[in-house]
């Protein structure tokens, strides 16, 4: 099993352009929350999402996260889960008072990050590295939380 830092190694490995890396800054977050946003307007089938309808897959899909970050660092999963609550506040508030259909607006900004992504990995010359493990996907969002980590002096 490998480490986090093992894991933010590698993904750092094809993050090296810095136009790259600010397309990643941009599009890794939106991509996030836009799964969030997806996964909140999926339909739950449950009977306890009448009751509390802020039990939906999204938050069930917060917690699996935060559960594999904690595996990983607790330290990048306090702050992972933060942004991850952060986002789901952020979608439940755009549900009530969304300017258009929620699945449009979650839909083109996923298609549009995603092409930011791979145009950020045709500058950079290299693979995303979720083709390789799909894990990756998942390593994304620490890799430039753990940035911010290192800037700010704190370990992973």
């Amino acid at each position: 099993m490998r480490t986090a830092i093992q894991w933010l190694d590698e993904y750092g490995a094809s993050h090296r352009n810095p136009t790259n890396e600010i397309l990643h800054w941009i599009c890794v977050p939106a991509i996030e929350w836009c799964v969030v946003g997806l996964l909140w307007i999926t339909p739950f089938p449950f009977a306890i999402h009448a009751a509390h309808p802020e039990i939906n897959w999204a938050t069930l899909a917060v917690l699996a996260a935060a559960a594999y970050y904690l595996f990983l660092s607790p330290r990048l999963a306090l702050g992972a889960l933060a942004m991850l609550l952060l986002m789901l506040w952020s979608v439940d508030a755009l549900a009530r008072n969304a300017p258009a259909p929620l699945w449009m607006i979650f839909t083109v900004t996923f298609v549009l990050a995603w092409i930011g992504q791979f145009i950020g990995h045709a500058i950079e010359g290299k693979r995303p590295s979720f083709f390789k493990d799909m894990q990756f996907l998942l390593i994304g969002p620490i890799w430039l939380l753990s940035n911010l980590y290192r800037r700010a002096g704190i370990r992973v």
